[in-house]
């Protein structure tokens, strides 16, 4: 995977070398959003990969996605904050109109248009997504939505968000997955018009928001798909952020062995480099090992996902590794810099900060391992 896409590796490599951790960490002083950084990204094409050409964009597929934010993390910069633009639209992509695709994803391609707010979880339904409660009542012409939304990142950042509501309610419902539907909000007409968004402040500049829906009027004509089949709809969307976001946490893993390692070799106690002990060269190899492991993990899913074979499985171990391998090499990296980790400068303590997120969101890591015991293992359920 490290040999693919190697011009897409290179250009993204000089595109973050204009944004060095001074310009990362001013951003995260002041919890601002990096639009500098964004608009960048998206005059470069990077952030329209996956909209085919006839829509304006490049037209490729996971893998090379995955090879832009691998690069990205690995520079020091964070792709948190625009990586939904890559794969949100999938939604649309793959379950719209024709006629909606033509009105909007040349523009989420050019990034006239922002599509980075992925509407689905809730105070009371958490992961559980079955159980949500927001609501959307057709009258006429129009669906009314009421209801709550909560850790919906970019919203403040976007023009567009793919929601996901209920249009039947639970208990008149089969099957708990059945009765829910997709409604793309017009985020600029709507904030202020049954639509609230309250920020929530966390220990990572993730622009995240808490959102509040009283009697928010969506046309009947931004439905994508089928009423009642929404669910199935937001699964494709749910694997690429897995397989993108694992290929985020190799790029924070491998900054973190660069970091570990160039600093076991410079620092000197008790008169020679502290890379000389094994229990610091211990922790980084066993970093790298577990790095490479994930790399295969995240190669084989982007594989299916690309060929448009069955991949939840594989995406959802993909981002357990993944976010485990990171996690380790930063912890590790932190101890290794010792007091110096935790000063600003270094960047260590804030990747750390940002990498720690990824052992809880978009999934976390207990409900993967669920999904494993019973879809693989053939467990009984626990819930």
């Amino acid at each position: 995977m490290a040999e693919q896409h190697a011009d897409i590796r290179e250009a993204v490599r000089r595109l973050c070398a204009n944004f060095p951790g001074a310009y990362w960490r001013k951003l995260d002083a002041e919890r601002a959003y990096p639009t500098e950084f964004v608009r960048a990204l998206t005059e470069a094409g990077f952030l329209s990969i996956l909209i085919p050409e006839s829509y304006g964009g490049s037209g490729l597929g996971v893998q090379a996605a995955c090879a832009v934010l691998e690069e990205i993390h690995r520079s020091g910069s964070n792709g948190g904050a625009c990586h939904a633009q890559m794969y949100t639209m999938g939604t649309l992509l793959r379950h719209g109109t024709e006629a909606q695709k033509r009105a909007y994803l040349p523009g989420i391609a050019d990034g006239s248009l922002r599509l980075q707010a992925f509407g689905v979880t809730e105070p009371t339904s958490g992961t559980d997504t079955t159980r949500i409660r927001t609501f959307a009542e057709r009258r006429g012409d129009k669906y009314i939505v009421n209801g709550q939304k909560v850790w919906i990142s970019r919203t403040e950042h976007s023009d567009l968000m793919v929601l996901l509501v209920r249009t039947t309610p639970r208990e008149q419902v089969s099957k708990p997955s059945d009765g829910m539907s997709v409604l793309l909000v017009d985020l600029r007409q709507a904030r202020g018009n049954g639509l609230t968004i309250r920020p929530i402040r966390t220990m990572i500049n993730h622009a995240t928001t808490e959102l509040f829906f009283e009697n928010l009027e969506v046309p009947v004509e931004n439905l994508i798909g089928q009423e009642g089949k929404g669910f199935k709809y937001i699964l494709d969307g749910m694997n690429a952020e897995r397989i993108l976001i694992a290929a985020e946490c190799l790029g924070d893993a491998r900054f973190f062995i660069d970091r570990a390692s160039a600093y076991a070799k410079e620092r000197e106690v008790f008169g020679a480099p502290i890379g000389r002990n094994q229990a610091v060269q211990f922790a980084i190899a066993r970093a790298q090992v577990q790095t490479e492991g994930a790399m295969l993990f995240i190669d084989r899913a982007a594989r299916l996902f690309d060929n448009g074979e069955p991949c939840g499985t594989e995406a959802n171990m993909a981002k357990l590794v993944a976010s485990e391998a990171s996690w380790f090499a930063g912890d590790h990296c932190l101890q290794i810099h010792g007091g110096f980790g935790f000063a600003e400068e270094y960047d260590i303590e804030r990747k750390w900060r940002e990498t720690r997120l990824y052992q809880v969101a978009p999934i976390s890591t207990n409900l993967i391992l669920s999904h494993v015991a019973t879809h693989v293992l053939g467990l009984p359920k626990s819930f």
